[in-house]
């Protein structure tokens, strides 16, 4: 089969194709047959800087989820040519994932799946909504009545939160840091141009999803009321830890700090969210899409940071 396999630190010019076997299927894994699957920014961190680490198992194929069909069910449970999604777990870090024509993933990460999406529209679902579903809903307890603040809106997952939230009934204030990324945050109730200092300028905001992350956490902090809730669920700021960070300065008195780690999802999740997006008729937004054979193409995409919203990357085969 054909697929990306890493072992060293690999710039978007230098990805490309190779030849490798189809993996032997085991007991408590699944093989699919991916028809697509969405890009990340874990991935990125994955080929720039996480594949010196020791912890990597290298050779590694990346690719954190992938939509596709069950082409050997070993003992899970699931029917052969069955719709699944997969997601996490470990997936193109601990063992191989999806930048490729198959993969063997375990079966507690795949999640049967009924729905007439085509596929590009399906891989821009998994890691992205159950990101903001968890965010949301397990980590900011997200209400009608919320004003909620998304500070870093123009991503796949902000994009999603913002459909996610007005579909709720939210008032929804969007950042972004590029003035002339405002027209893409035009579903929010209000687009903001972030320059790094939101304390003071903002009213009634009771919930705060942070994706930028420690760059400026401490000042999305300040920028809620008493009583509201801050998840830190991005890290698209590049400071990845907050160094010095003091908890008793740096949280205002009554507000709350969270964090969102999607590394365990359900198909309890996975229901609800597709139950969600029928009950309001969303489908996901697909930003850019390729075909494997462009894998190069689309990391460069990536790596540029200039697609609005999520990259798909199509499986010969995928026929909708």
């Amino acid at each position: 089969m054909k697929a990306v396999l890493l072992d060293k630190v690999t710039p978007a010019a230098q990805v490309a194709l190779t030849e490798t076997d189809v993996p032997k299927v085991k007991p408590g894994w699944v093989l699919v047959k991916v028809k697509a699957f969405g890009m990340n920014h874990s991935e990125q961190i994955l080929r720039l800087y996480e594949i010196a680490e020791d912890y990597i198992q290298k050779p590694v194929i990346p690719g954190i989820e992938c939509a596709g069909e069950v082409a050997d069910a070993s003992d899970s449970g699931l029917a052969v040519g069955q719709r699944v999604i997969a997601m996490m777990g470990g997936m193109g870090r601990s063992f191989h994932g999806s930048y490729a024509e198959y993969a063997l993933l375990p079966v507690s990460h795949v999640f049967a799946v009924e729905t007439d999406l085509p596929w590009e529209r399906l891989a821009a679902l998994p890691e992205t909504y159950f990101t903001a579903w968890g965010s949301l809903f397990d980590c900011l307890q997200l209400k009608a009545d919320d004003t909620l603040l998304i500070r870093g809106a123009t991503c796949a997952l902000g994009y999603a939160a913002i459909r996610i939230a007005k579909s709720l009934g939210c008032r929804v204030i969007a950042t972004t840091h590029r003035e002339s990324k405002l027209p893409l945050l035009a579903d929010a109730d209000r687009a903001v141009l972030d320059d790094g200092t939101l304390a003071g300028k903002l009213r009634g905001v009771t919930k705060a999803l942070d994706l930028v992350g420690p760059k400026y956490l401490r000042d999305t902090l300040r920028a809620v009321e008493k009583g509201g809730i801050v998840c830190n669920t991005g890290i698209l700021g590049g400071v990845f830890t907050l160094n010095g960070f003091d908890p008793i300065k740096d949280i205002p008195n009554g507000v709350y700090l969270t964090g969102f780690f999607s590394n365990a999802p359900t198909q309890e999740t996975v229901d609800s969210i597709m139950a969600f997006l029928n009950r309001n008729h969303l489908e996901p937004m697909v930003g850019a899409r390729f075909d494997l054979d462009h894998i190069r193409d689309a990391c460069l995409a990536l790596d540029g940071g200039k697609v609005n919203g999520k990259i798909v990357v199509t499986v010969s085969g995928a026929n909708p």
